[in-house]
């Protein structure tokens, strides 16, 4: 066990969590942490299984402590983040702050201020694991923050066509959840899609490249994989879409996962968002990691690759961009105050606490800018996007938008920042 001395009044301590939802902020360190409101949030947005102590922190894999005396940062790692992950607990007490994890860390001193040191130790992890440079991202729009799970084929073409008339800087078109007939389900489609082909064609025709949202390693109960399937499922994945939700053993459908994204492929998809990728972890980070690389090698080194609601340290290497942060919302404040649940509030809170990941990892994504008039506190969320947003994506019906929202999005879509500059403060 570890105890820096630390300052009660100035120290801070920096908290990383699980993926992409989880929140990772800096606190006081006399304070405690986020914790999830409702009990199936710990397994869909916190860490399955690894509740965080009553009182102090856990930090999954990463934690960091500013004494707040002018002494060096301590950062507490996993010496190979990408295959274990501890969780490192820590509490202040008598002036001392005490860190322990359930599996092996390491310690590392820097000098300078709190973000600095993470960014010299993520300088030091890429290089470990092997990153290669990022990618410059394209722009896109995506579907889901205003159609939701209930868009259409029709939906998808206004929007296509809305796009090309007002000029706007966008390069994709992803189609996001609501195209599949059920969650596991995805070579079939719902009722409002009559051919993904032909949709692709259709985006590629306008001078645009088609992009698509799949959940590769989640499986639904009511889909026709897990009656045909049971023993490729594995692990309690949560409730979502109003039915139980289990984890995808990769082992066992390998094959399946790569009829999926080849046909994908073939359709003329280039642009993969995968998204509720913890789903994947539930079978071991060996079984995650194996996965990814499955679904990489199945769509191609050109293909772009989107992480979200995924293990972060597991993922490094493996994916071009990142959700770093909870989903956005049209409503500021979350649900429940729930700091994991989609919000401005903790979108912006964990974009901000990951920032230091950008042009390192990966390529950051804050989540979509959303812009129309209905959206509380826009212009926040606009700065927060500007910011921090290295993949840039509009998330708004372009008919609803009104001249400062198009005039926002047409910008900040033309200002995409270089993906090889890492983030500095």
């Amino acid at each position: 066990m570890a105890r820096p001395r630390v300052d009660p009044e100035k120290g801070r301590v920096y908290e990383h969590g699980w993926q992409s939802w989880s929140p990772s902020t800096t606190y006081p360190v006399t304070a405690t942490s986020h914790r999830p409101v409702e009990p199936v949030m710990q397994t869909m947005c916190w860490r399955p299984g690894r509740p965080g102590p009553e009182h102090g922190f856990q930090g999954e894999g990463l934690l960091a402590v500013d004494p707040g005396d002018g002494g060096p940062v301590r950062v507490y790692a996993a010496p190979d983040g990408t295959r274990e992950v501890p969780s490192i607990r820590a509490a202040y007490a008598d002036g001392a702050f005490a860190v322990e994890a359930d599996g092996e860390i390491e310690e590392t001193a820097f000098e300078g201020p709190l973000e600095a040191a993470l960014a010299a130790w993520a300088d030091d992890f890429a290089a470990r694991v092997g990153t290669r440079a990022p990618r410059r991202p394209p722009t896109a729009w995506c579907s889901w923050y205003h159609y939701f799970g209930a868009v259409t084929e029709d939906d998808v073409l206004e929007n296509l066509d809305a796009v090309g008339e007002h000029d706007l800087p966008i390069e994709v078109i992803q189609i996001d959840d609501g195209w599949q007939a059920e969650i596991g389900d995805w070579l079939t489609y719902s009722g409002r899609f009559s051919s993904l082909e032909r949709l692709a064609d259709r985006i590629r025709a306008a001078g645009r490249r088609p992009g698509i949202w799949v959940a590769p390693f989640l499986v639904g109960a009511r889909s026709d994989l897990a009656r045909a399937h049971p023993d490729w499922l594995t692990g309690d994945a949560g409730h979502n879409w109003d039915q139980d939700l289990r984890g995808l053993d990769v082992a066992r459908a390998e094959g399946h996962l790569r009829e999926i994204f080849g046909t994908l492929r073939s359709c003329g998809f280039d642009y993969f968002k995968l998204d509720f990728l913890y789903a994947g972890a539930l079978g071991g980070l060996d079984a995650y990691r194996h996965g990814l690389t499955v679904i990489r090698e199945t769509v191609g080194p050109d293909a772009y690759v989107l992480g979200c609601g995924a293990p972060i340290l597991p993922s490094v290497g493996l994916v071009d961009a990142m959700r770093v942060s909870p989903d956005v919302d049209p409503a500021y404040e979350p649900a429940g105050g729930d700091m994991s649940r989609p919000s401005q509030r903790a979108a912006t809170t964990t974009t901000v606490g990951r920032a230091w990941q950008h042009g390192r990892f990966w390529v950051n994504d804050p989540d979509c800018l959303i812009a129309r008039p209905a959206v509380e506190r826009r212009e926040e969320w606009a700065r927060t996007v500007e910011r921090y947003g290295g993949l840039r994506a509009s998330s708004d019906r372009i008919a609803d938008l009104d001249d400062w929202g198009l005039a926002t999005t047409r910008r900040l879509l033309s200002e995409v920042p270089d993906p090889a500059t890492p983030f500095v403060r």
